[in-house]
This record gives structure tokens, sequence and C-alpha cells, in this order.
């Protein structure tokens, strides 16, 4: 009898425990699942990811503030399951220093903010055009390329050459322009001047053009460089020029406004692989976002630096004539836009 009114307490133990699992929507042993996530998915559901981003200058800077929108936006779409780690001022070295690393593979850069212009050494003959002298007229054109469907095509470009890298997005820092230790008021005082660039063919030519000696100089000796009287000057976009400090070693400023400074932020094919496909349009959604940033600050902020420069009692001299300077460097414009002239004129004709 005892032994009856035990099996009977525990078939009815088991069938309270049932009930209870169906009714809180609970699964039997049976049922219970243990599998990983997908790879697939991504934002709250992923795994963590961080992205090392390497910016040659500071956070305060047009570049830097873009930098730190894209890093925002990304976290932000992610749920923070994608972390963009930006390493600012160059700890990580010069754009060519970061691009060596990137392209050497290892993982230590993922992304980084570069000069298009820094391409050309790697290959980036499309790159390239983007810095040709006096090619864009106003920021207005080079946004028109920026936007166009012109524009995946050059940042695939070195994805395509099997370079390692591919770009993101665009964004610009502001026309380019030389800033000298001694003053200057023409383009003729800068005749016989050593002027810092980096080791790329256009701006090299560019300035053997005008009649001065191209340096070649790390962007992070520069400072000294021009301290020392290594360089006599150098050409920077205004905000990145007082960010860096040149203006108080080299506080004269020519607004010849040479190049535009165009920018993209580029991944490597290492690190962009390894992401899952809505990984990678949180990135490209991402990108977008601060391409936009980028276009609403960047001449505000330029136009807030230049009033300040003016206030410390820079020497600031504007340039009402650019012919002389267009005439000066036409050779290596046709030199470097040969190989390239219909795709060369595309831009050209998006004023």
């Amino acid at each position: 009898m005892k032994k009856s009114f035990k099996l009977l307490s525990l078939s009815l133990v088991l069938v309270l425990i049932l009930a209870s699992l169906v009714g809180c929507g609970g699964q039997t042993p049976e049922e219970t699942t243990t599998e990983e996530p997908t790879q697939g998915q991504t934002g709250q559901d992923g795994p963590e990811i961080t992205l090392v981003y390497a910016e040659v200058n500071p956070l305060d800077t047009i570049v830097g503030q873009t930098g730190t929108v894209f890093k925002e936006k990304v976290e932000e779409l992610s749920g923070g399951k994608i972390k963009i780690d930006i390493m600012a001022s160059g700890v990580l070295g010069s754009e060519n220093d970061v691009l060596d690393t990137m392209l050497g593979g290892g993982g230590t850069i993922d992304i980084s903010r570069i000069s298009a212009f820094a391409l050309t050494s790697y290959g980036g003959e499309k790159s390239k055009l983007l810095s040709i002298p006096f090619t864009f007229v106003n920021r207005e054109h080079f946004w028109n390329f920026a936007t166009s469907d012109l524009a995946p095509e050059f940042l695939l470009e070195p994805h395509e050459n099997g370079s390692g890298v591919r770009g993101l997005f665009y964004g610009e820092e502001g026309f380019r322009h030389f800033f000298t230790v001694d003053e200057v008021n023409t383009m003729e005082d800068l005749r016989g001047m050593k002027l810092r660039v980096s080791n790329d063919p256009v701006m090299n030519g560019m300035v053997r053009g005008i009649g001065a000696d191209p340096t070649v100089v790390s962007f992070g000796e520069l400072y000294s460089a021009l301290q020392t009287g290594v360089v006599d000057g150098a050409e920077q976009p205004i905000a990145n020029y007082k960010s860096n400090a040149f203006h108080e070693v080299a506080p004269n400023m020519i607004l010849n406004g040479h190049t535009l400074g165009a920018i993209q932020v580029v991944i490597t094919d290492e690190a962009w692989d390894k992401l899952t496909a809505e990984q990678q349009d949180i990135l490209m959604e991402a990108g977008r976002y601060a391409s936009a940033f980028n276009r609403e600050i960047s001449e505000e902020a330029e136009n807030k630096v230049l009033d300040e420069l003016k206030a410390e009692g820079i020497n600031i001299v504007e340039v009402n004539d650019i012919t002389p300077w267009q005439e000066a460097v036409k050779d290596v414009v046709a030199a470097e836009t040969t190989n390239n002239a219909e795709l060369y004129q595309r831009l050209v004709d998006m004023q």
C-alpha cells in the first residue's frame, strides 16, 4: 500500500513539472537547443569586434571629427558590438607608415583615414587624379564627384589591383596651401625654398613647377624640420596647419589652394573579409553618415580656424589670381594625367 502511494505521488510531481514547463513556454530536455549564433548575425546578436583606426592628425581637426562620428555611428548601429579604436595624432606613424603596415598584413591596423593621393605609390592611378593641381574649382565640384557613380570605382581601385585595402567613403579637409618660415607674398617668393612633400610624384612635380625644391620629410618630423631649417616650408589644409601647431614655427601662409584635400577612409581586405555581410553594411552606412557630416562641417570649421590664425597675427596672404600658378604646373598636370586622360576629363567636367 505504501509502495503504491509513493508511485502515485511521484507521478503527480512529474505531471506538475511538465505542466509548469508548458505553461511558461519552456522546453523539455529533448527540445532544448544549444545552437551558437549564426555567422550572419550582427548588431545586438553578433560577436564583439574591435577595429583599430589610424589617424595622423589630432581629433579636433576636420578629419579627426569625421573619424569620431564614423566610430560613434558604427557603434550605435551595431549596438556596441563593433567598436572602433581611434589612434590619433600619428601615434601609429605617417600615412605611408600606416599604409605599409596595413598592406603588410598582420591585422595591427584595420582602418585608416588617408589622403587620396597617398595611394599613388601603391598603384592608385585613379586616386592620383584627385590630387592633380587645380582640378577642383571649389568644394561643390569635389562633392559632385564624391556623390557620383564614379566614386565607388575609385574607392575599390586598390582592392581590385590587389593592394589589399578598399575605400569605404570620401571626405575632404579643405584646400591645401603653402606655409613658410620666412614671409612670402607671391609665388616667386617660394623659388629656391626647400618645401616638404610626401613621397608622391604629383606633389614633387608641382613644387618643382613653381621653382622650389621638393624635400621628403615624414609628417611626424615636420615640426622639428621647420624649426631647425631642414625645410623652409610645407603645404597643408588650414585646419591641420593649426592643429599640428605648424604656425608656431612657420607663421606665413599663402592661400593658393593648389589641391583640394580629398580624403578617404580605407579598410584592409583582411579585416573586411572577417566581417559578415550585415557588419559590412553597418560600416558602409556609417561611412555615408560620416561623409555627409564631413561635407556639412568642413568649410565652416576651416573658416573658423582661419579667423583664429588671423587674430593670432599669422601672416595670411590672399591669392586673387591663380593663373600664374596654373601655368607653372601645367606640365606636371599633363604628365600625370596622360594615362587616364578621358577619366580625368570626366572629373574636370563635373564642376
